[in-house]
């Protein structure tokens, strides 16, 4: 336990290991296609970067898990850093994806950096992320 010298708030295992957690059921979701389950994950302003330096937002991540255009066959987590500074949290997963996007094949060892944030009624949420090939 510490203190974040910004907010002056205490820092616990538990908000760092309930972003890692948050983190975690993330990756299970993306790995499921389960859209229901990475709802309440993604903050309704989230800005996502994919590698090619495209942008979408929460309903195009989400209908892109509906509709099946992208499955995940693979998604093997190699690290996993969490940074919690008051009510913001930053992901670091360093890790292997592989499965199809428009029915074409991709496998890759990619970073994805993620910005989340905690609010009580929410708990962890991504607000802004990026993923780059390593």
């Amino acid at each position: 336990m510490g203190t974040d010298e910004t907010t002056g708030t205490t820092v616990t295992a538990a908000t760092t290991e309930g972003l890692r957690a948050a983190d975690r059921r993330l990756q299970a979701a993306q790995l499921a296609a389960d859209a229901e389950g990475l709802e309440p994950l993604l903050d309704d302003r989230l800005v996502f970067t994919g590698p090619d330096g495209s942008q979408f937002g929460k309903g195009a991540d989400l209908e892109l898990q509906r509709s099946g255009r992208q499955r995940l066959t693979r998604l093997e987590e190699e690290e996993l850093a969490v940074l919690v500074t008051g009510a913001t949290g930053v992901s670091w997963f360093l890790g292997t994806v592989a499965g199809s996007l428009d029915g074409q094949e991709f496998a890759a060892r990619v970073r994805y950096t993620r910005t989340w944030v905690h609010t009580a009624d929410h708990g962890w949420r991504v607000i802004a992320a990026h993923c780059g090939a390593v």
